[in-house]
């Protein structure tokens, strides 16, 4: 199966993001049975939906899964859902700060991830690695590429899934330890858990889980 994995470039004035360095050692190690492809995209509005629907197409992936930090969680975070809102709190890398503005005028209020999100917790976990369900991707540039994926596969072939995955600060992000850390190997492996769970499971799993971040 043809798999997608998408990272971002620094920002904030960071000079790393761990979503595109662990993105890229998945890369690496593939699951068995999985074509994995990769794409870098920028912290700039409208500019990494241009670059992920360029990407979606030219992979032929049937499964998008778009990585992204979040500073201060503590494992994986699979997202379950996206809504139609930018309101950035910074700029991003090219000065731009959308305030209340909608990712599509006319698009729906919110979409759901396609992934099993739950399953794909479960798989994180069973590779000894923390892990849950969020249900808030923020309303900066990683909601706004998770909109605009599910957004983009709604509307073009269908059958292909996609979802969000927020990962932690990598080690050196935090030298002073005053936040939760992942080394980029094992949100590596932690990444290659949940394409396996992707690709392989077709219902998710029955039970509760998933909290506000």
């Amino acid at each position: 199966m043809r798999v997608l994995l998408t990272g971002f470039e620094p920002f904030g004035g960071s000079a790393v993001n761990p979503s595109w360095q662990a993105v890229r050692l998945a890369e690496a190690a593939p699951p068995d049975g999985v074509s994995l492809s990769t794409a870098l995209l920028p912290v700039v509005f409208h500019d990494a939906l241009v670059r992920l629907r360029a990407a979606v197409e030219e992979s032929g992936a049937e499964v998008v899964i778009c990585v992204g930090q979040a500073g201060g969680r503590a494992g994986m975070t699979i997202e379950r859902v996206a809504v139609n809102l930018d309101d950035a709190r910074i700029p991003d890398n090219k000065g731009v700060q959308p305030v209340d503005e909608p990712i599509v005028a006319d698009g729906p209020a919110a979409y759901f991830s396609t992934l099993p999100v739950k399953a794909c917790v479960a798989a994180v976990r069973d590779a000894g690695l923390p892990a849950s369900v969020s249900h808030t991707a923020g309303t900066y540039l990683c909601n706004h590429v998770f909109y605009g994926l599910m957004h983009h596969l709604e509307s073009g072939r269908p059958g292909r899934r996609g979802g969000f995955v927020h990962v932690p600060y990598l080690p050196e992000q935090v030298p002073d330890g005053d936040k939760p850390s992942m080394p980029a190997r094992s949100i590596a492996e932690a990444l290659t858990a949940i394409v396996s769970a992707a690709v392989t499971t077709t219902e998710d799993l029955k039970e509760t889980g998933g909290s506000l971040h």
